[in-house]
């Protein structure tokens, strides 16, 4: 299993304006940059929508490389939103947390990796879904 470690967060404090260019930018060939600027982002702000129900943690292992998740991510979990099948959540099994993604088979409910090596865990009643991953954040 990943090992989650949890940051706590003051949400007063984590707000930072950064400049948003108005223009979208290509990940394919090279277009000619515009210089239209737009109103200041608050990166905590729009990460987070629900910071009342929000925690941020950040990623110990690599269960989730598949999913675009990294070792050393931050990872903005909600416990607002419901977990549906397809979502990326935060689940406690038998204690401890973990990051999976919730599947349906049948009619049961799995906590599937995104990475080679990792078993797939049936929910049941040693599991928890904890919260829905909404939003991530990597430094490169």
């Amino acid at each position: 299993m990943s090992a989650l470690r949890l940051h706590e967060l003051s949400f007063e404090i984590v707000p930072l304006d950064a400049r948003l260019l108005l223009c979208s930018t290509p990940a394919g060939f090279p277009s000619p940059a515009a210089d239209d600027m737009e109103e200041p982002i608050d990166l905590g702000t729009w990460l987070i929508e629900q910071p009342a129900a929000s925690y941020v943690m950040r990623v110990d292992g690599h269960s989730m490389i598949g999913a675009g998740i990294n070792d050393g991510d931050l990872i903005v979990v909600s416990r607002a939103k419901k977990p549906r099948a397809g979502h990326v959540v935060v689940a406690l099994v038998h204690g401890d947390r973990t990051l999976k993604r919730l599947k349906r088979a049948g009619d049961r409910l799995w906590l599937i990796a995104e990475a080679e090596g990792y078993d797939a865990i049936i929910v049941d009643e040693n599991v928890e879904i904890w919260g829905v991953v909404v939003g991530l954040a990597r430094r490169y």
